[in-house]
């Protein structure tokens, strides 16, 4: 007993989960359905970039990165505001999840390196913010656009002018929220290292083949068997750092959302509220289901994808579950930070929601 009650202090997003799941196996009990919930490359992505980006830490990759950022930045809201935007920039090319298990590790590694280690929950939060709302822009940027882009058959060039003004606006807001960053001067600590040419070379590598993945230049099976099996050689103490709490969450979310959206209730429920604003309920349905469910849900009731898309993309700011990004977030800082999550729970709720009303407020007037 004392393991599990052990388990769940350190994995609070799992065991919600698998309350979540477990509750809608009650109405949906198990069947050969089932089978097609996973989203097997997202869940195989999710995996190598983990790898790899432990990999990375071994060779402190992150601490040499981080180096570089406060020698060009030497003010503690430059560096900020450097990490939001390659992490903003980041989700528009390798998916908002990709860009945090990415850039959130070098956040962390800037912030301890520097003695700065008070400002991670506002860095933190705003990386995340920065992240589901950067990836609006690119129909790879984040999982519902790519679901939604090719659901309806959205055009480019449509998808891009549907996208832009939040986007804009998401950009505007995100900078100005970095101001309240102070400008305190930053001096690195810790000695200067050096990186192991080979296996930089090699780790590389191996993260570029996971873009690969996710831009579907590469079949996702190829990089599950190459990644693991190279790690194996090079650094196999990588593999066993891999966050699979993380990943059993991705599992235990694709359960849930697929359960849901099978129910006739919950169906009948949100065809109707549709009708009366697309782009409201989108938001709402993802504060209480995320919005890759809620994108899944609901297109299967309307016909007008241009609030939909809107509203499943601004709609991943506001709650914890409103995006699995966010999640990750979570976990990240959990990780780095154990007992001081209600003060972060608290800060994040304050940011996401006056982001997620300006731009609700934004799109009400422009739809």
């Amino acid at each position: 007993m004392s393991r599990i009650i052990a388990f769940v202090k350190r994995n609070p997003v799992v065991t919600v989960a698998a309350a979540a799941a477990l509750i809608t196996m009650i109405a949906v009990p198990p069947d050969g359905q089932y089978r097609s919930y996973f989203d097997w490359r997202t869940l195989t992505c999710l995996f190598c970039v983990l790898a790899v980006v432990c990999a990375l830490k071994n060779i402190q990759f992150f601490y040499l990165l981080a180096r570089k950022i406060v020698e060009r930045f030497r003010t503690l809201r430059m560096a900020v505001i450097a990490l939001v935007y390659i992490t903003f920039i980041g989700s528009m090319l390798i998916a908002n999840d990709m860009a945090l298990l990415t850039f959130l590790p070098l956040g962390y590694y800037v912030l301890k390196r520097t003695g700065k280690e008070h400002a991670m929950a506002l860095v933190f939060i705003f990386q995340n913010i920065a992240a589901n709302l950067g990836g609006m822009l690119t129909p790879f940027g984040n999982p519902q656009n790519l679901y939604l882009y090719s659901h309806f058959g959205i055009p480019d060039g449509e998808f891009v002018s549907i996208m832009l003004p939040p986007f804009l606006l998401s950009i505007t807001l995100i900078t100005l929220c970095c101001f309240l960053i102070p400008r305190d001067p930053l001096q690195i600590r810790g000695e200067r290292v050096s990186l192991p040419k080979g296996r930089t070379a090699a780790y590389l590598a191996l993260f570029v083949l996971a873009i690969l993945i996710v831009f579907r230049s590469v079949p996702y099976w190829i990089g599950l068997l190459i990644i693991p099996a190279a790690l194996l050689l090079l650094d196999p103490k990588a593999l066993k750092m891999v966050d699979y709490p993380l990943l059993c969450t991705f599992v235990l979310f694709f359960i849930f959302s697929g359960n849901l959206a099978r129910i006739p209730e919950v169906r009948a429920f949100f065809a109707g509220l549709l009708q009366k604003n697309t782009l409201l309920v989108s938001v709402a349905s993802c504060q209480c289901i995320s919005n890759v469910p809620t994108a899944i849900l609901l297109s299967q009731f309307t016909e007008n994808y241009r609030p939909l898309l809107v509203g499943v993309n601004i709609g991943g700011v506001g709650t914890l579950i409103a995006s699995l990004a966010s999640l990750i977030t979570f976990r990240e800082y959990a990780r780095y930070n154990q007992g001081r999550m209600l003060r972060y729970v608290l800060v994040f709720t304050l940011f996401n929601f006056l982001f997620l009303g300006v731009l609700c407020v934004f799109e009400l007037l422009i739809l």
